[in-house]
């Protein structure tokens, strides 16, 4: 499974349950990574789509304690176990956690890869991602030139999980 998130230099994602910037080009980035795949959301992050609306062409998974939260165009599961069994009938590759913060941390370890665009920048934040430079069981496997969005610098990451050799 993926993780995928816009962090900036403290790993903060959001603040009042927004996202802390929006570069166009992590936007695009995003929608070609995650279109046609499985997206996990929590129904805070969820709410924060263009109308609180499920991502268009992609299957929408909807993590929430609520159990009266419906939404149309999604599937709306209320625990970790009914997530787990509901992924179960997709490809792991195909299936990206999107957030928020809480959904993140309970997934993180579950997953193999994720996709960062780190932001260079510290913006006051209330919701943050896992810090992967500090997880012994990640590796920074690749990073983009430095791309800028008017004066802000920001990479394109990809962390993986590494492989525990047989003992």
């Amino acid at each position: 499974m993926n993780l995928i998130a816009a962090v900036d230099k403290n790993w903060g994602i959001g603040m009042d349950n927004r996202l802390l910037v929006r570069i166009p080009e992590d936007m695009k980035s995003f929608q070609k990574m995650t279109t046609g795949k499985v997206v996990v959301v929590g129904r805070k992050t969820l709410e924060t789509f263009p109308g609180g609306q499920p991502l268009k062409n992609r299957t929408n998974i909807v993590l929430t304690q609520n159990r009266e939260f419906q939404v149309k165009g999604a599937q709306v599961v209320h625990s970790m176990e009914e997530l787990l069994e509901e992924l179960k009938q997709y490809d792991s590759q195909d299936i990206y956690i999107v957030g928020g913060e809480s959904v993140y941390r309970q997934m993180v370890d579950l997953c193999d890869v994720a996709h960062i665009t780190k932001i260079d920048y510290e913006y006051a934040a209330d919701a943050w991602f896992p810090n992967l430079d500090e997880r012994e069981e990640w590796e920074l496997t690749a990073d983009s030139e430095e791309q800028t969005y008017f004066d802000l610098e920001y990479y394109f990451l990809k962390y993986e999980k590494k492989v525990k050799e047989a003992e």
